[in-house]
C-alpha cells in the first residue's frame, strides 16, 4: 500500500475556498458512507480473524491433515466407521477450541475498546467525540495538548500549535505547525502545514481537516514496522520452549512406535493412524485455548476491579513483576492541588505575582497542569485587555512556560516555572514600587533557602519572573534571559489516606516501589514521612545522568526516590532495573511518561491520561489507586498459576501415555488401543480441563511474583511421566493375567483405566497443599468426575460399542478404584517432594534492599 506521500501530497494543495467551507465538517450520513467505502481508520489493518480461516488454521495442523488422509486411506480400504469416527472427534475437538478462543477474544477486545483513543470531530457542524477508527477524509477535527493525531490532516486554524514528530522522523524535539498555504515540498517531514497520524500534540491547539485514513496516511508507509511484536517476554518464550520439547518427545516416541509396529509385521496403515493418533493424543493442542480464556477470564476479573488490559499478555508480566515506579501526584496524593501563598523576594503577599501568575496560566497553550488550575481557581483576573503574541511551551529539559502578551502600549514577557531554573535567568528582583534590585549572590542563596525550606514543608514551588519588551521583539525563547524575578507560589497536594497502606500491601506481595518523580528531593521526602514510608536512597535526574549504566546498576537495589528525572532519565531507569532481572512496571499518565511506559514490562495509565500515555500503555485502570494494582497483580499471578496447572497436567500424563504406548507395543500382538479411541480419550480429557481457566488458586501461591517455570515442568514430566507408565503396566499386566482379556477387553481396560488416572490426577496436581485442604472450582471439580465417570460407562452403551469398547468384568473396577487410591496417594507424595526440592519460580525480593519499608 502507498504511503501518502507517494499517492496525495495535499499539503502541496492551495489553501482555497472549499477548504475553509470544510469547517463545518461533514454530515454523519456523509461520513458512514465514506467508512463504508474506505474502510476503518486503523492503520495496522487490525481484523477479527474470519471464522472460516480460524477454523482452517487449526484443521491445517500437519498432524491432523496427516491423520484426516491416513483415515481417509482407511476408508478407501472398507473402514469408513473409523474415518466418520475420527473425522467427527476432530470437528469436535476444533469447535470447541475455536468457540472459547473467539468468546476470549471477543471479551477482550470489548474491554479494550472502552478506553480506545476518541477522537473531536466536527460533524452537521457541532462537536462529536468518536473512535478514532471511525475517521473519514473530509473531516474535521480539533486538536488539543497531549492528543495523538489521528490521521493525516491538513492545518484550518492553529494556535500556537507544537507537535511531536519523533514517530515519523525520529526528532524529539517539538516542531512549531501553522495554517499557511501550501508548501512545495515532497516530504511530509517539511509540510509544516499538515500534522500526520501517530504525531502528538505538545501544545497549543488546532482544528485541521482530515485528508488520508488508515494505510494510506505517513504513518501507513512504516506500518509493517510498527506492528512487529515487542521482544518475546519470558511468558511466551517459556510457551514457546514447552513446545519444542513436547515436539521432539513426540516425534521420537511416534517414530519408535512406528518402527516397532513395522518389526513386528502389524499393517501398515492401521500402524500409521494409531501413530499419528498417538501423535494428536500427546498433543497439548488445547493449550492456545486454555491460554487465551485463562488470559480473558483474568482481563473480565480485573475489569470488575476497573481494570482494562488492552493486552492480554501483560496478565502474566504483572503477575511476575517485583519493581513498580510510579510518580508520586495522583497516586501518592490526592491531586487536588490548591495555591497555599504567594510573595515576593521579601517575604510579603504582592497582588501582582497572583496577576502575573494567572495571566502565564491563562494564555499558555499547553497542557493545564493542576499547578495552572490551582492558581486560576484561586483568584479571578482580568484578562480581557491582553493579547497573546506569542508562547514557548513548556517542556521536560527547560521546565518553564513562557508567554508574550501585549496590552496596547505595553508588551509584556512573563516566564513561570521551576525555582532553579527561573532564577538562573533573572538578574533584577521587582520590589512592590515596580523599581528593580540587582539580584546578588547572597539574595539568590537567600531565595534558594526559601525554595528549599517550603520544599522540606511539604510544598510544591513556582518562581514567576517577566521582562517588558518593545513592539518589535516577538521571538519568545530568544528573549528568556535578564528577567526581573517577581517571587513565588507554593502548592499544596495533600497525601491519598491509603497510599502508605497500599505501599505497606504491596510490599508484603514482594513488589517495592520506586517513586520517580519530577519534583525535587525535599518534596518528594515530606511526602513519604507523612505517609509512614522509609527511604532507603535518593538520586537526581543529574546524579542519575553522572553515573554509567554499570554505577546506575550498583545503586539501583538501595534507592527508593528518584527525584528532578526527566522522562528520557526514567526511561533509562526503568530499562536498567530490567538489565538486573527485574520485572518492572510503570504507572504514568503525561506526555512525559510514553517512553517510560514503552521501556516497562508493564505499562500502566489512567483512564484521564493523555492519549500518548494510554496508546503505550498496557493496563488502563478506571480508579488511580495502587490498591487497584495490588489486585491486578495478584490476578496476574492467579491466571499464570492456572495456565501452569494445565501444562503440568497435561504434560506429565500425556508423556506418561507415550511411554506406556511405547512400551506395550513391544509385547503386545495387537495395538493397546484403536486410533479411534485414542482420540475419543484425548477429546474426554480435553473437556475435563475446560474448567481449569476458572479454577480457585491458594493464597499462599500468589503472595510472590511469579515467573514461568519451564524447569518445574520438565521435572514434572520426567517425574510424573514414568509413574503414571508405571501404574499402565500394572494394569497391563492384570488385563492379561488375571482377566485372561483378548484385543478388545485389553484396549477397552487400558482406554477406562488411562482416561481415570489422567483426569482425576488434575485434583491433585492443582494446589500445592494437600488436595482435601484446597477447593477446586465447582467447574472444573464437576468436568473432571464427569469425564472420568463417562470413559467407565461408555463400555457399557451403543455408543462406545461404536468405538471398539467392550464390557469389563465388574471385578476390573474394584481393581480399578483401588489402582486410583494408589496412584493418587503416589502423586500427592511426590509432588510435594517435587515442590519442596525445586519450588514453582516464586520471586521474593531481598526487604531489606529493595522492598520499601514502613516506618
Amino acid at each position: 500500500m502507498p504511503s501518502a506521500a507517494a499517492s496525495h501530497r495535499f499539503w502541496q494543495e492551495p489553501f482555497d475556498s472549499s477548504l475553509a467551507h470544510q469547517r463545518w465538517g461533514l454530515s454523519e450520513a456523509e461520513a458512514a458512507d465514506r467508512l463504508l467505502q474506505i474502510g476503518p481508520n486503523d492503520v495496522l489493518e487490525k481484523r477479527v480473524q474470519p471464522l472460516w480461516r480460524a477454523v482452517f488454521d487449526r484443521v491445517a495442523n500437519p498432524l491432523i491433515v496427516i491423520l484426516l488422509f491416513a483415515s481417509a486411506l482407511s476408508a478407501w480400504t472398507g473402514d469408513r466407521v473409523s474415518f466418520v469416527t475420527i473425522v467427527a472427534i476432530i470437528s469436535l475437538s476444533v469447535v470447541l477450541d475455536v468457540a472459547q478462543h473467539r468468546r476470549a477474544l471477543h471479551a477482550v477486545d470489548a474491554l479494550r475498546r472502552s478506553v480506545g483513543l476518541k477522537a473531536n470531530v466536527i460533524r452537521d457542524g457541532r462537536p462529536h467525540i468518536v473512535p478514532v477508527e471511525s475517521l473519514v477524509p473530509g473531516d474535521v477535527v480539533q486538536l488539543s495538548p497531549g492528543d495523538i493525531v489521528p490521521a493525516d490532516t491538513r492545518l484550518l486554524e492553529v494556535e500556537n500549535l507544537y507537535v511531536n514528530q519523533s514517530l515519523l522522523t525520529g526528532e524529539a524535539f517539538p516542531v512549531a505547525k501553522h495554517a499557511r498555504d501550501a508548501v512545495d515540498s515532497s516530504s511530509a517531514v517539511d509540510a509544516l502545514n499538515a500534522v500526520f497520524a501517530g504525531t502528538s500534540v505538545i501544545s497549543g491547539s488546532a482544528t485541521a481537516l482530515v485528508c488520508e485514513t488508515g494505510r494510506r496516511t505517513e504513518l501507513g508507509a512504516v506500518a509493517g514496522s510498527l506492528s512487529e511484536r515487542r521482544p518475546v517476554d519470558a511468558f511466551e518464550r517459556g510457551i514457546q520452549d514447552f513446545g519444542l520439547l513436547m515436539m521432539r518427545l513426540t516425534m521420537f516416541l511416534v517414530l519408535f512406535v512406528l518402527a516397532v509396529n513395522a518389526v513386528s509385521g502389524r499393517p501398515w496403515l492401521e500402524s500409521l493412524i494409531f501413530a499419528l493418533a498417538l501423535a494428536v493424543g500427546l498433543t497439548p493442542e488445547l493449550l492456545p485455548m486454555v491460554l487465551t480464556v485463562t488470559l480473558a477470564s483474568g482481563a473480565r476479573r480485573l475489569a470488575e476491579r476497573r481494570v482494562i488490559v488492552k493486552r492480554l499478555a501483560s496478565i502474566h508480566d504483572l503477575g511476575a513483576m517485583d519493581i513498580l515506579c510510579t510518580d508520586k501526584t495522583g497516586t501518592l496524593t490526592k491531586a487536588d492541588v490548591a495555591l497555599s501563598q504567594y510573595a515576593d523576594a521579601a517575604g510579603l503577599a504582592d497582588p501582582r505575582i497572583l496577576e502575573l501568575a494567572y495571566l502565564n496560566s491563562s494564555f499558555s497553550g499547553g497542557i493545564a497542569s493542576p499547578l495552572d488550575t490551582a492558581i486560576l481557581n484561586h483568584k479571578s483576573v482580568d484578562t480581557s485587555s491582553w493579547t497573546k503574541i506569542g508562547e514557548c511551551p513548556f517542556d521536560f529539559e527547560r521546565r518553564r512556560v513562557s508567554v508574550l502578551l501585549d496590552r496596547g502600549a505595553e508588551r509584556l514577557l512573563i516566564v513561570k516555572g521551576a525555582p532553579e531554573d527561573v532564577l538562573s535567568l533573572s538578574t533584577v528582583l521587582i520590589r512592590g514600587d515596580d523599581a528593580s534590585l540587582h539580584l546578588d549572590p547572597d539574595t539568590r542563596q537567600r531565595l534558594m533557602a526559601e525554595f528549599n525550606r517550603l520544599g522540606e514543608e511539604g510544598f510544591r514551588v513556582f518562581a514567576v519572573a517577566t521582562r517588558p519588551l518593545s513592539k518589535e521583539e516577538t521571538d519568545v525563547r530568544a528573549h528568556e534571559s535578564n528577567l526581573a524575578f517577581a517571587g513565588f507560589l507554593a502548592f499544596v497536594d495533600p497525601p491519598k489516606a491509603d497510599a502508605g497502606l497500599a505501599i505497606h500491601d504491596l510490599a508484603n506481595a514482594g513488589v517495592a516501589v520506586k517513586i520517580l518523580t519530577g519534583d525535587n528531593e525535599r518534596i518528594t521526602l515530606h511526602l513519604c514521612r507523612e505517609l509512614g514510608i522509609e527511604v532507603a536512597g535518593v538520586l537526581t535526574g543529574v546524579q542519575v545522568n553522572a553515573l554509567s549504566d554499570e554505577a546506575l546498576r550498583a545503586r539501583l537495589a538501595a534507592t527508593t526516590v528518584f527525584c528532578r528525572v526527566m522522562p528520557q532519565q526514567k526511561a533509562r531507569i526503568i530499562r536498567t532495573f530490567k538489565q538486573d532481572g527485574r520485572v518492572v512496571g510503570f504507572l504514568g499518565d503525561g506526555i512525559n511518561d510514553a517512553s517510560g511506559l514503552n521501556a516497562a514490562d508493564v505499562g500502566i495509565s489512567v483512564d484521564t491520561a493523555a492519549d500518548v500515555a494510554k496508546e503505550a500503555a498496557d493496563l488502563v485502570l478506571l480508579d488511580r489507586s495502587l490498591g487497584v494494582v495490588l489486585d491486578g497483580i495478584h490476578e496476574g499471578r492467579r491466571t499464570v498459576e492456572n495456565v501452569t496447572k494445565y501444562i503440568l497436567m497435561g504434560a506429565s500424563s500425556n508423556l506418561g501415555n507415550m511411554v506406556s504406548m511405547a512400551g506395550a507395543a513391544l509385547f503386545l500382538p495387537f495395538l493397546p488401543m484403536l486410533p479411534m479411541q485414542v482420540l475419543l480419550n484425548n477429546l474426554l480429557y480435553d473437556l475435563s480441563e475446560a474448567g481449569v481457566p476458572f479454577d480457585n488458586v491458594d493464597p499462599e501461591t500468589v503472595k510472590w511474583p511469579m515467573r514461568w517455570d519451564l524447569g518445574l515442568i520438565k521435572r514434572f514430566m520426567l517425574v510424573l511421566g514414568p509413574l503414571s507408565s508405571l501404574f499402565d503396566f500394572s494394569v497391563f499386566w492384570a488385563l492379561l493375567t488375571l482377566f485372561n482379556a483378548n484385543e478388545a477387553i485389553f484396549q477397552t481396560g487400558w482406554f477406562v483405566e488411562s482416561l481415570a488416572t489422567q483426569i482425576l490426577v488434575v485434583l491433585v496436581i492443582r494446589t500445592r497443599r494437600r488436595p482435601w485442604n484446597s477447593r477446586p472450582h465447582g467447574l472444573l471439580a464437576g468436568l473432571s468426575i464427569g469425564a472420568a465417570v463417562a470413559g467407565m460407562v461408555l463400555p457399557w452403551t451403543p455408543f462406545g460399542a461404536l468405538f471398539g469398547l467392550r464390557e469389563l468384568p465388574a471385578l476390573f473396577y474394584l481393581l480399578l478404584v483401588g489402582i486410583l487410591a494408589v496412584y493418587l496417594a503416589s502423586v500427592e507424595f511426590t509432588k510435594q517432594a517435587l515442590f519442596k526440592n525445586g519450588t514453582r519460580e516464586n520471586v521474593q525480593p531481598g526487604q531489606s534492599d529493595d522492598a520499601i519499608r514502613i516506618a
